[in-house]
Formats: structure tokens, C-alpha cells, sequence
């Protein structure tokens, strides 16, 4: 028996579906629903190991986009793979890794991806089966807008899911970024008739001030798309919550930063930085001097590496080292920081070798620096060879994990940047962040018309 369901959808990408599906999550966990979040298709870089849901490769854990493991705390619960049967990596401009059930499938462009729609289409639908057997209520993540019109016989994350399992739908606009108006009706009149019979209502977001400010356009917006309006939710950034994309790095920089952190065009689980304060992410080589330089994760170390070389980065890093800074490398940026990645020269501040292989590690860990120990995880392709006698960066199950070398350091460890031990020994002042999830849920509660909510979804 298939569980309640609620499918969030949006008006175009980045109006709030995320926020609003850990939101709704978090307040139905408050009311005693045992609820999952769902979002059959994402693409991102930046995810996270979870238990895989169906274990027919013998591996214990696979990978998500992290937004969904953020939701699944919100709702109390473990992640595991079904609750984001898809995952989609991009490596290029074109390319794709394509994640199913939290296992690499295969490197697919556009084009060959949506050859295979109806072999996806039967993961998608048996994961969330799967999910929705053992909850009360799932809430679903669209994707980008709900009126891609070009990918609408394709579709399998929006309406074309919503329709198969018959979820009603909440759409979202975004009214910061101006045209809520165009956004909503446009929307709802490219909509089939059965598409917008699933839809029960709409909500604004992102509202800066007092909503009753906008109460003549909610009357306008409810009689030109006759459904009601479930809220007017106000901008609310003091609420902060994991981005799903590097989008959110895209915004001014500090320009007094002790610390720099390289934008690789392939950056992946930038999350990891979270709790360093101040940090300023950088795509060119600029004239001030850092104390620390970090590399980050990546899709494609090769062609990041490329990159790097192509507009100086590569050679302003080891100016950088020379000058005082400490040059951390997690993951792909430990391999960058080595002497050779499958033969193509490094940086050679780290004396490591990788080979990139086939085998993904998917896994988290206990790790332990200094006596202390910290959660931490590895989601890598590539073997790092370093010497014998090398300075480990950490140890994890008793092996020594990564490398220490003077003032350069790497290490597969995503999430180490998050320990108070590893920012100790950088002599970082940790960011403080109170998990979002109590906040988000009162956010909701306080904007939504809860009654109409508990009528229309409920």
C-alpha cells in the first residue's frame, strides 16, 4: 500500500523546492508521521553515502544528492539510496556520471541518457514503492521548472512521476526574483488538464517584508489560476541549510579572508567547508596573500587540473605555498596536489601518484586525529599511492589515512574540515551551525494556512 504523498513542484529552478520539502518534512515528523523525502532524479555534485535500499551489488553503501540527506534528517530517519534512485554527476559541458540506486551505471551525454527513459522510469517507480511501503507519507522534490516543454515526454521527476503515482501538488514561485506573476499563471496554462488537476495550490516565496503587503496579489493570483494560495513565505537567510549546487557560491567573495578556497568548474561536496568562517572562493589568481588555500572535491580531476593550468591557478598555489600559506587538498584536490594524475603532471607540492580506475569507494568512517575522533566519509575514483614513510593526515580503522608533507596536506576525507580536531590543527575558528530543521518547520507552520494545508494534503 502506497503511502500519502505530496509532490513540491516549481515555477523554474532554485525557487525553493528544496527548502520547502525538508520544511513540510520536518513539520509532518512534528505531527507524528512517519515521513521520507523523495526526488526521483538530481543533479548535483555534491551528495553523500547512505545504505543502498536494494543490495543486489554486494556493496554495503551507495550515494545521494546531499539535499535529500539533509532531508531525511529532517525527518528523523537514516538516508538510503531509494530516496534518490538517480543521481546524475556531471563531468563536462556535456557528460554525465550517472548514479542508479547509488551505484555508477554508466557515462552518458543528453542524448543517450533519454534513450534509456523507460529502463529509468521502472528504477524511479520501484524505489519510491519501495519507500512509500514503509512511511505514511512521502513528500516528493521536483526539478528545475514543472514546464520544460522540450522534456515533458521524458519527464520522470516532475508531473510525469506526479501523474503516474497520483501525488497532489503544492507549486512554488520565487517573488524575489521578480515576474511571480508571469511565473504562476504561465505555468499553470502550459500544463496539461490532468496536470493541473493534481495541483491544489501554489505558495509565494522568498517575500521581503509583510506578506499583507501582498494580499491584493494573492487575490489576483488565486482568481487568475483559480486554486488557493497556501502562504506568502518571507526571505529568511538567517535559516541556512545545504545548497544542492555550486550556484550558491557564485556570491561576493571576503575580501579579507585568511582562507581561500579554489571554485574548481567541476567543484563537488563543497559542503565540506561549512563551518570555516569567512572563507573566499576564487576562480582566477588574485594579488593578497592567504594564509590557507584549499582544493576542494571534483568530478573531473583531469580537466579541472586542465583548468587550473589554463588560467594560472596552478602556478599562483605553489606561489602561494612558497610565500607561507598551508595547501590543503581533499580529494580530487589531494590528487591535483600530487605529482601525477594517471601520468598528466601535478602541482608536486604532495609526493603522491594517482591512478583512476573503474571502482568507486563509497563509504563513511569513524577517523581519528590527535586522540580525537570524527565522523567523516569517501566518495572517490582513483587510487593515491604515497610513500612509505609518509606522515599520515589521519588514521581511520588504525591505517593511516592521507599525508602530511611540511606545509601541504591531503586527504579523502570529505567532511574532515568539519571537525573541531582537523580546524584546531589549522587553528580555524569553527562556524557555528544549529541544525535548520526545528526552524524551517516553524517557518512553515507560521506562514502556511495550515488548515487549508490539512484539507488539501492531509
Amino acid at each position: 500500500m502506497r503511502a500519502r504523498s505530496l509532490f513540491i513542484g516549481g515555477t523554474a529552478s532554485h525557487a525553493g523546492k528544496s527548502w520547502f520539502t525538508t520544511a513540510i518534512c520536518r513539520y509532518l515528523k512534528h505531527l507524528g508521521l512517519r515521513v521520507a523525502p523523495f526526488k526521483a532524479q538530481n543533479m548535483s555534485n555534491n551528495s553523500g553515502p547512505c545504505r543502498i535500499s536494494v543490495n543486489g551489488s554486494g556493496a554495503t553503501y551507495g550515494e545521494i544528492g546531499r539535499a535529500q540527506i539533509v532531508q531525511a534528517a529532517a525527518c528523523g530517519i537514516e538516508p538510503e539510496t531509494d530516496m534518490n534512485p538517480i543521481l546524475l554527476k556531471p563531468h563536462s559541458e556535456t557528460g554525465s556520471q550517472v548514479v542508479v540506486n547509488g551505484r555508477i551505471w554508466r557515462d552518458l551525454d543528453a542524448n543517450a541518457y533519454y534513450e534509456h527513459f523507460p529502463a529509468l522510469l521502472d528504477q524511479v517507480l520501484a524505489a519510491y514503492d519501495r519507500l512509500s511501503a514503509k512511511h505514511d507519507f512521502v513528500v516528493i522534490e521536483g526539478a528545475g521548472s514543472v514546464t520544460e516543454m522540450n522534456l515533458k515526454a521524458r519527464d520522470l521527476v516532475n508531473f510525469g512521476l506526479a501523474e503516474r503515482i497520483e501525488s497532489p501538488a503544492l507549486l512554488i514561485a520565487d517573488i524575489d526574483r521578480g515576474g511571480v506573476f508571469g511565473s504562476l499563471v504561465g505555468t499553470m496554462s502550459l500544463l496539461t488538464d490532468a496536470e493541473k488537476n493534481l495541483v491544489r495550490s501554489f505558495a509565494v516565496n522568498r517575500f521581503r517584508g509583510s506578506g499583507a503587503l501582498f494580499s491584493d496579489g494573492v487575490q489576483i493570483l488565486e482568481q487568475k489560476m483559480d486554486r488557493p494560495c497556501l502562504g506568502v513565505f518571507p526571505f529568511s537567510p538567517e535559516i541556512a541549510l545545504d545548497d544542492e549546487d555550486a550556484v550558491s557560491l557564485d556570491g561576493p567573495g571576503n575580501c579579507d579572508a585568511p582562507v581561500a578556497i579554489v571554485k574548481l568548474p567541476h567543484v563537488s561536496n563543497f559542503t565540506d567547508f561549512d563551518r570555516i568562517s569567512g572563507a573566499r572562493w576564487i576562480t582566477a589568481p588574485d594579488r593578497s596573500l592567504y594564509d590557507i588555500i584549499i582544493l576542494p572535491g571534483t568530478k573531473n580531476t583531469s580537466g579541472d587540473l586542465a583548468w587550473m593550468r589554463s588560467n594560472g591557478l596552478d602556478r599562483w598555489v605553489i606561489r602561494q605555498h612558497a610565500a607561507g600559506a598551508v595547501i590543503i587538498g581533499i580529494c580530487g584536490g589531494y590528487q591535483i596536489l600530487g605529482e601525477s594524475v594517471d601520468n598528466d603532471p601535478g602541482l608536486s607540492l604532495l609526493p603522491v601518484r594517482t591512478q583512476m580506475g573503474a571502482e568507486k569507494v563509497v563509504r563513511p568512517v569513524r577517523a581519528q586525529l590527535n586522540g580525537e575522533q570524527f565522523d567523516a566519509y569517501e566518495i572517490h575514483m582513483g587510487v593515491t599511492r604515497t610513500p612509505l614513510d609518509r606522515v599520515a593526515f589521519a588514521f581511520v580503522n588504525g591505517q593511516p589515512e592521507g599525508i602530511r608533507h611540511g606545509r601541504c596536506f591531503g586527504t579523502y576525507l570529505h567532511d574532515a574540515m568539519k571537525s573541531d580536531a582537523v580546524l584546531r590543527m589549522f587553528k580555524l575558528e569553527p562556524a557555528e551551525r544549529e541544525p535548520p530543521y526545528d526552524h524551517l518547520a516553524s517557518w512553515f507552520q507560521d506562514n502556511a494556512n495550515l488548515k487549508l494545508f490539512t484539507e488539501l494534503y492531509l
